[in-house]
């Protein structure tokens, strides 16, 4: 058993998502496993590269996990022939730049989403990556969750029969930032910086329902900015100018209909911060994060509406929980593994740029549905 090296530009690791799940508790992680497995015994051990523009956050990662290889300068990073893949967790509006000059450097590809701020960016990303013939892939991290992995299983399992609907909540309230700090950064509610609660999350409403329930035929949208003072990082209230919820209707190949809900402006009264609710004509499933309960056809009790006595049945009760079956491991790190060895072993890999661009594309047509009012098609990406 030999340990191979791979080296890795982590762009964009001082930014919560990309220092907490793809640093620490996906390739820090590997590391700390000794490298990943390979089909041939030896084990695949990521050598990292801290991105950034700030000198002093890189240090400081750096030196709190014993690293040592870290930089400012990203075309000194992408230059280096013992650099096989460049990562990118920036800002959406200084993705596509770097990931350009990453490609145009040979360097593989694997990156947060979205892949760009518009379509024409995202597809032309796809085509400059085939026409370099370098790998590339884009995080679908809840995929790789425990609660959407039970319900992949159903859904291949055929414990629906004939899948109706899907209806999906998610959010929390995020704090303005005046009496309490908000959870994420002022960007995220600035249009004008790439923000927008719609380009943040159809591009992961687009995956979620293409991989597990079919292809994405038509969109409904309605958007708004419940919240329109927000207070920045330094205490500076500013005019939020992106949408922070978004409630999208999905028509699905078959003629299946999902309708989620997205919102920073809600307060959570639900088991986890998103949830998915699938019925069918044989049973009915309702997942989130990590948990999925179901209820089949033959056990559906036969509730009565009569708004003149009190609730009696414990709805709840009346479902059953899937077991886990499985070992999950962190999903950001289970899909780390697959493109790592997609890289080292030419393993199939479906979660590419041209899914990043759907993904893109859902998010653009969305807007435009709730510019226009109306239902937009979507077509295919050629």
């Amino acid at each position: 058993m030999a340990r191979r090296t791979i080296g890795i530009v982590l762009n964009g690791v001082t930014g919560r998502m990309g220092y907490r799940q793809h640093l620490v508790r996906s390739l820090l992680a590997l590391r700390e496993q000794g490298g990943l497995p390979l089909s041939n015994g030896d084990r695949l051990y990521p050598e990292l590269v801290l991105v950034g523009r700030n000198e002093a956050k890189l240090r400081e990662i750096a030196e709190r996990h014993g690293l040592t290889d870290w930089t400012t300068d990203l075309a000194a990073a992408l230059a280096r022939p013992d650099v096989e893949i460049y990562f990118d967790a920036q800002v959406t509006a200084q993705r596509e730049k770097a990931l350009r000059l990453a490609i145009d450097a040979g360097k593989h590809i694997y990156t947060e989403k979205p892949t760009a701020e518009d379509l024409a960016g995202a597809v032309d990303l796809a085509r400059l990556a085939d026409a370099a013939g370098i790998k590339h892939g884009v995080v679908q991290d809840k995929l790789f969750l425990p609660g959407l992995r039970k319900l992949k299983r159903l859904v291949d399992g055929g414990f629906f029969g004939r899948i109706l609907s899907i209806r999906g909540e998610f959010g929390y309230w995020v704090f303005e930032g005046d009496w309490q700090a908000a959870q994420r950064p002022s960007w995220n509610y600035r249009s004008q910086d790439g923000g927008g609660i719609v380009v943040d999350m159809f591009p992961h409403w687009h995956y979620v329902l293409e991989q597990i329930f079919g292809e994405v035929k038509s969109v409904t949208a309605q958007i708004s900015t419940h919240v329109p003072t927000r207070w920045d990082e330094s205490g500076t209230a500013y005019d939020a100018t992106a949408d922070d919820a978004a409630y999208g209707i999905f028509e699905l190949a078959g003629g299946v209909i999902a309708q989620i809900n997205s919102s920073w402006a809600v307060r959570v009264y639900r088991d986890e911060l998103v949830e998915f609710q699938v019925d069918g004509t044989e049973g009915s499933a309702v997942a989130g994060l990590r948990n999925c309960r179901i209820q089949h056809r033959a056990t559906t009790p036969k509730p009565v509406w009569n708004p003149d006595l009190p609730v009696t049945e414990d709805f709840r009760s009346q479902w059953q929980v899937v077991p886990d079956n499985d070992e999950f491991d962190n999903g950001f790190k289970a899909q780390w593994e697959l493109f790592l060895r997609h890289v080292a072993e030419d393993e199939p890999y479906t979660w590419d740029l041209w899914a990043g661009a759907r993904g893109v594309q859902l998010a653009e047509l969305g807007l435009q549905s709730a510019r226009e009012g109306r239902r937009v098609e979507i077509p295919e990406l050629s």
